[in-house]
């Protein structure tokens, strides 16, 4: 499908690939992988032309259509609900709707055979591009990523830069491309989208190429591993877990040819200058020098990530409990977040806070940190509880023109600079690195240095919001490391299954309205999860994790003008929706009776009965969809009015 040849290219002076050479299947399933700053993203966008090759080739077959998700579309913007935006994936189809309705609206002046025959063909194309199924895919898509039925009719401008970006992600997926290039999709998905993305992608018929740090999703994802490093693409047959194993089985392999390698180059340096000066055997060794020169050198294993020892440094030890709050409700105007919920954090608490986006978790961790107040309930921090705070918001209170050392000294940890050089570089910042600007630093490092930032605080009590975001595995595995070796208590929100699972001995969820707790790892909650879903199908029951409707507030008491006038309006509203009801009955009889003559093959022996069911047919249907939405206004206001 694709061919990657001796792919040469550059940015300046920087070498990203060297004569590096890669074949694409129709249905690869590729995780790409490898170091920040690799050119994982830029393979991406040579094989969308974004750019050019400075040696080399990437050829492909006619047919092949690509879908590229990358971080720039977090910044597209419309006024346009986002239902219309994901269907912007069906143009062909929908120029098409157009066309028809164009065709349509001809008929009343002009109804000729000619039309007839350009609207049955219109008809019969549109039918072929799934014109009839467009809006039905495009909401299960949607409500698949997370969005709510009600959220499909708003504006794509009035979400945040990650709920945009699934709209796009939608979009790609319905456009259902040859290949899918996905760089980090997970970054703005909560863990049941990336559970329903996991297996939409499973049942996905094109190839796939997916740039991610979350080794789960890769794990689930796909069945051929690419890592680039030195320049080459090199592919292990298998998801990131093989490629673990083969990785180590061929450092093995290659850390053997080198030692012997190494081993024969010392000989011959040796014979070289024992005998290059004796006649007898110059030539010899001559000639031994020649074969050094030509040999293909191999290259000694790149060591591995160093083991991170952090030392963490309390000033004072906190008393058994570190936080309770009791029988907390939080809401905002009427929308209920929690309501009568309890919290309770003992000394050594090790908790992962998990679940949907929009459930709450940001909220409670906000409510345990004490910037912001409940509703109702109380809040009590324990006894010489030192608290430090880390969400994403944060990169921005870092002093951009610091150097990142300096902004370590300046983080009052008390520590010397050797100290603070010595933690910086567990966090990948060596050398000279210590002294770039805030400002020059990618995401991924900002949020290195933030983190790095927290952990040297005297806290004995983390709150760590989204930490893994913008990290790369090989910074994920320092985190989960400094976590470890830390004898605190922390809470932590993260969508990174690999990191959950080996970071936290709790986990926390919201369910009902209520904090809810698991205590083991995530992998036993997930079991469990699965077990519970199993038994409600098996009695019939709802899923437990299916959303509840939120608990009724007391109704707000209405002035006696308000009560009449509510009274009047229900009773406006309910006889127009007797009367729009009985119109849909009409207008549902009259278009089966359109569908049965247009499903007799005799019709189409007849133009003009052809051409009149034809007409009256689309004319029905497009009332009929009229006045069904007007059908559920009614009945949605009529049902709030009966509630006052």
């Amino acid at each position: 499908m694709i061919s990657i040849n001796d792919l040469d290219f550059h940015f300046g002076s920087r070498t990203l690939y060297d004569g590096a050479n890669l074949h694409i299947k129709p249905k690869d399933k590729i995780g790409l992988i490898g170091l920040n700053g690799q050119g994982k993203s830029t393979l991406l966008r040579l094989l969308v032309g974004e750019y050019k090759p400075d040696g080399g080739s990437i050829s492909m077959s006619k047919d092949v259509t690509l879908g590229f998700l990358n971080q720039d579309l977090l910044s597209y913007d419309s006024h346009e609900p986002i239902l219309i935006v994901a269907m912007q994936a069906f143009g062909e189809a929908l120029d098409l709707q157009k066309q028809i309705d164009e065709t349509l609206l001809e008929f009343e002046t002009n109804y000729t055979d000619d039309l007839v025959d350009k609207l049955a063909d219109l008809q019969e194309r549109f039918e072929a591009l799934g014109g009839y199924t467009m809006q039905a895919r495009t909401e299960e898509i949607l409500e698949g990523l997370g969005f709510t039925t009600e959220e499909l009719q708003k504006p794509l401008k009035l979400f945040s830069g990650g709920w945009r970006m699934r709209v796009m992600l939608a979009k790609i997926l319905l456009q259902q491309p040859s290949l899918l290039l996905l760089d980090e999709p997970t970054n703005h998905l909560d863990l049941p989208s990336i559970k329903w993305i996991e297996n939409y992608l499973a049942g996905y018929e094109g190839a796939v190429i997916i740039v991610s740090h979350d080794r789960e999703f890769l794990d689930r994802t796909t069945n051929t591993t690419v890592e680039v490093t030195g320049g080459k693409l090199v592919p292990y047959a298998g998801n990131y877990s093989y490629y673990m194993v083969e990785k180590e089985e061929r450092n093995e392999i290659q850390k053997g040819a080198f030692e012997n390698q190494q081993a024969a180059i010392r000989q011959a340096e040796r014979f070289i200058e024992r005998f290059k000066a004796k006649a007898s055997k110059a030539k010899q060794a001559q000639s031994r020098q020649k074969a050094l020169d030509k040999m293909d050198r191999i290259e000694d294993v790149a060591p591995e990530a160093a083991k991170v020892n952090f030392s963490f440094r309390f000033s004072v030890q906190p008393g058994r409990h570190i936080l309770r709050m009791e029988h907390v409700t939080k809401k905002y105007d009427q929308k209920i977040i929690f309501r009568d919920t309890n919290v309770h954090i003992e000394r050594g608490d090790k908790i992962a806070l998990i679940g949907a986006n929009g459930k709450g978790k940001s909220t409670l961790m906000r409510l345990v940190a004490g910037t912001e107040a409940p509703t109702n309930g109380n809040h009590q921090l324990g006894h010489n509880v030192i608290m430090a705070f880390y969400a994403q918001h944060q990169l921005e209170s870092l002093r951009i023109e610091n150097e990142i050392l300096q902004e370590m000294i300046e983080a009052g940890s008390k520590r010397n600079e050797m100290e603070l050089r010595t933690v910086l570089g567990s966090f990948l910042f060596t050398g000279d690195q210590v002294f770039k600007k805030i400002k020059v630093l990618s995401g991924g490092e900002k949020s290195r240095v933030a983190l790095a930032k927290t952990l040297i605080s005297e806290a004995n009590f983390l709150l760590l919001d989204e930490p893994t975001n913008h990290l790369d595995m090989q910074s994920v595995n320092i985190l989960i490391q400094a976590l470890d070796q830390f004898e605190g208590t922390f809470i932590v929100i993260s969508h990174d299954r690999f990191f959950v699972e080996n970071v936290a001995t709790k986990i926390w969820y919201i369910e009902d309205y209520q904090l809810k707790e698991y205590p083991g790892t995530y992998a036993e909650y997930e079991q469990w999860q699965e077990d519970r879903e199993k038994e409600a199908k098996k009695a019939g029951l709802p899923s437990p994790s299916a959303p509840k409707p939120a608990p009724k507030e007391e109704k707000k008491q209405l002035s006696t003008t308000e009560r009449d006038t509510a009274r009047q309006e229900l009773t406006k509203a309910s006889k127009e929706l007797k009367e729009v009801e009985s119109r849909v009955t009409e207008l549902e009889k009259e278009l089966a009776i359109y569908e049965k003559q247009l499903a007799d093959p005799t019709i189409y022996n007849n133009a003009a009965q052809l051409k009149d069911a034809t007409v009256k047919f689309e004319q029905v249907k497009k009332e009929l969809d009229k006045t069904n939405t007007r059908w559920e206004q009614l009945a949605e206001r009529v049902d709030e009015l009966e509630s006052i």
